[in-house]
């Protein structure tokens, strides 16, 4: 892309997010994640490509059938209520049907199915993107209307989050895939805490957005795909495959790494509000996702050349992308756990 027009989508992604963040007005919050929208399709498809012309093709009527959901549930509510105030969304019908259409545009289960195959279609970039800046602002939204959704719809939605991130990435072997079904066992966590914590939620994305930008750019600089593609990247960056192993056993939430963090303070928030049967499952499907992390770091750190591979062996020029972002993002995801109460207090959970 030209630098102008990236600088100009970038510029619109910004303004997209903020204009949603600062907005108390339904209409205002629309056009934030509309502009978000129209801003981040051009980026999708800059790798000419079949497949990222599909992706952004779905993207694009996803996007817009949850956009027209959330004005129609704000809409019957303004006239049911007399307000278009986002924290007055009062009526539970229209409550419920704003939560569906958000979680939509976040990809919670059951309305995933279009996370992973359009992040499988983009560049490792634009996946990043998609993982992590594309959730701020749907998410800021459901902060606000969630004490007014039924509990038992924001349980649902989390629950089968998490067991759905757990199963869906068990059998994947495309790097890309498994990070859209850790992004979507992630958002579940959040969603199941959300109504109970909501400062507990925006901790936990903030160390996940820490986590998955170390993931995505350690995966960039090797030049991985899939599976087999990692076998080689061993052999030219020792030092920093170690790491994104213990980043990834981060993301599954293992102490003493910096993942462990949110969810043992969901778990125990979870555990007050007299909930443990769901904080038990939650738990359990940790271990689903755990599975498919050790997958990728046996790949990574254990599966040396020479060894069969579909794929041709890349040449080991050094890279001359920055390293900063990934520096770090690897260090804040690895080495934040000792800093819990400085969150907690941060955070004010109590």
């Amino acid at each position: 892309l030209n630098p102008y027009v990236l600088f100009l989508l970038i510029s619109a992604l910004g303004l997209g997010t903020a204009l949603t963040f600062s907005s108390s007005h339904w209409l205002l919050a629309w056009m934030g994640l509309e502009i978000n929208t129209l801003a981040v399709i051009p980026l999708m498809t800059q790798k000419h490509s079949p497949r990222s012309v599909e992706a952004a093709a779905k993207y694009f009527l996803t996007q817009a059938a949850a956009a027209a959901t959330i004005m129609f549930a704000s809409a019957t509510n303004a006239w049911l209520t007399g307000t278009w105030d986002i924290l007055q969304l009062s009526h539970p019908f229209c409550a419920a049907v704003a939560f569906v259409a958000l979680a939509l545009k976040l990809g919670l289960a059951p309305v995933h199915f279009w996370l992973p195959e359009v992040i499988q279609g983009v560049t490792l970039s634009t996946g990043l993107l998609l993982s992590t800046w594309q959730k701020l602002a749907p998410f800021a939204l459901i902060i606000q209307i969630v004490p007014n959704v039924n509990y038992s719809l924001v349980l649902t939605f989390g629950l089968t989050s998490t067991l759905i991130g757990g199963w869906g990435g068990i059998n994947q072997t495309q790097i890309r895939k498994i990070l859209a079904y850790s992004s979507i066992a992630h958002l579940g966590w959040m969603v199941i805490v959300s109504q109970f914590s909501s400062s507990l939620s925006l901790l936990a994305l903030s160390l996940y957005i820490l986590m998955t930008a170390s993931a995505f750019l350690t995966m960039k600089a090797n030049a991985a795909s899939s599976l087999n593609t990692l076998s080689t990247s061993w052999t030219k960056t020792p030092a920093l495959v170690a790491l994104a192993s213990l980043t990834l056993l981060s993301l599954a939430g293992l102490p003493p790494l910096s993942g462990f963090m949110s969810k043992w303070l969901i778990l125990q928030e979870m555990t007050k509000q007299a909930l443990p049967f769901i904080a038990t499952l939650a738990a359990l499907s940790a271990l689903l996702s755990l599975f498919f992390y050790l997958r990728i770091s046996y790949a990574m750190t254990l599966t040396l050349s020479p060894n069969t591979i579909s794929a041709s062996p890349s040449w080991r020029f050094p890279s001359t992308q920055s390293s900063l972002l990934l520096s770090a993002s690897t260090v804040a995801a690895l080495g934040l756990l000792p800093l819990t109460p400085a969150f907690v207090s941060l955070f004010c959970i109590g």
